[in-house]
């Protein structure tokens, strides 16, 4: 009698285990438009978009320094802004290598290209600012 209802607690065991597995198999399928897995962002787009970002962050720090000394900043000040243009530049060349990749979620890639592209042109124009 024991014997027989530790069959049945195992027997229905199984059959939950097997019907959670089905469940979360569908959920997966689910996840994606018509049944497809979710794309994962681009490499290379995500360290586009971290140029970006330490990019604006740098520009910001230097722009805060000129402001408080008054303008009259080092010319290490210009090596840096310098290194600005290049990690800049390092992200755009980054974000439209992320478009090579097959088969990912490319807004990364966009985001980052368009971050870095408007980054540039700011450094641009203050580069030409002060030349004229």
């Amino acid at each position: 009698m024991i014997i027989k209802r530790r069959q049945k607690d195992k027997e229905e065991d199984r059959s939950k285990d097997i019907q959670k597995e089905r469940e979360k198999r569908r959920r997966k399928m689910m996840r994606g438009k018509y049944g497809q897995a979710p794309l994962k962002h681009a490499k290379k787009g995500i360290n586009s978009c971290c140029y970006a970002g330490s990019v604006f962050l740098i520009l910001m720090v230097m722009l805060v320094f000129s402001y408080v000394s008054e303008g009259s900043v080092s010319v290490a000040a210009g090596f840096a802004g310098l290194a600005v243009a290049v990690l800049a530049w390092l992200g755009l060349m980054s974000g439209i290598r992320g478009f090579r990749e097959r088969e990912k979620n490319y807004i990364t890639c966009k985001v980052g290209v368009v971050c870095n592209v408007l980054l540039l042109l700011g450094l641009m124009s203050i580069f030409f600012r002060g030349l004229f």
